[in-house]
């Protein structure tokens, strides 16, 4: 028991040195918390079984999907989507906070209004020595509903920040995620926007999935 407990430590310990060096590789092309980057981490290795793409909606400077490609390999299929121009206007959906943060421009955590260039997200790719990588820029309600994944979605991470993005998303891909396929949701706690959209897509199409949280504070669901 002794050894087994000090191969598992062992393990854990490997585990995180990577997770770790991965972060400080690519914290020039995420904002995402070093607890939260983490927890994604420990999300797409526990579902990577799962047959289809690996989608991320909302990809910024695509940091984030950089190092999932690490951890998962170079062979998947990954997606990127996002508008390239920083996010939409905040709607009344959103509530006063939303409006009030895209109205500070000059704060340090508004990053320009999450604006990134793309070619920052095909660099951190490159880096990522990913092989199967499709980046596509424009507002997710004009490019989603063009898009087909013939073999499904295994992972979809949701960074869409306001209502009528995460619905855009939900609506569109959620169709093709596969059975056990998990789908991260990184503003949930953060945004009553983004919250309030999963509670109604749900209720609207009578999901039974349930919300669940990393021990990190990441909110994710596992497709039924």
């Amino acid at each position: 028991m002794k050894i087994k407990n000090r191969i598992h430590k062992l393990y854990l310990k490997l585990k995180y040195l990577k997770f770790k060096n991965l972060h400080t590789k690519y914290k020039g092309y995420t904002m995402i918390p070093i607890n939260s980057y983490y927890s994604n981490l420990e999300l797409c290795i526990a579902h990577q079984h799962i047959n289809g793409a690996i989608v991320e909606c909302g990809t910024w400077r695509g940091g984030m999907m950089a190092s999932i490609a690490e951890v998962i390999g170079p062979e998947r299929a990954y997606y990127l989507f996002d508008s390239y121009e920083g996010l939409p206007d905040a709607t009344e959906k959103d509530g006063a906070e939303a409006a009030l943060w895209q109205k500070e421009s000059s704060s340090e955590w508004n990053y320009n209004n999450c604006t990134a260039d793309q070619q920052s997200a095909i660099n951190a790719m490159q880096l990522s020595r990913a092989k199967n990588v499709t980046i596509t820029k424009g507002w997710f309600n004009e490019t989603l509903p063009q898009q087909r994944f013939e073999n499904g979605i295994a992972i979809l991470r949701m960074d869409a920040d306001w209502y009528d993005s995460t619905m855009d998303i939900l609506n569109n891909l959620y169709p093709f995620v596969n059975k056990g396929g998990v789908v991260i949701i990184d503003d949930y706690y953060y945004w009553e926007g983004c919250a309030k959209a999963v509670h109604d897509y749900f209720s609207i199409n009578n999901c039974l999935e349930r919300l669940q949280m990393t021990s990190r504070g990441v909110c994710y669901f596992i497709k039924k």
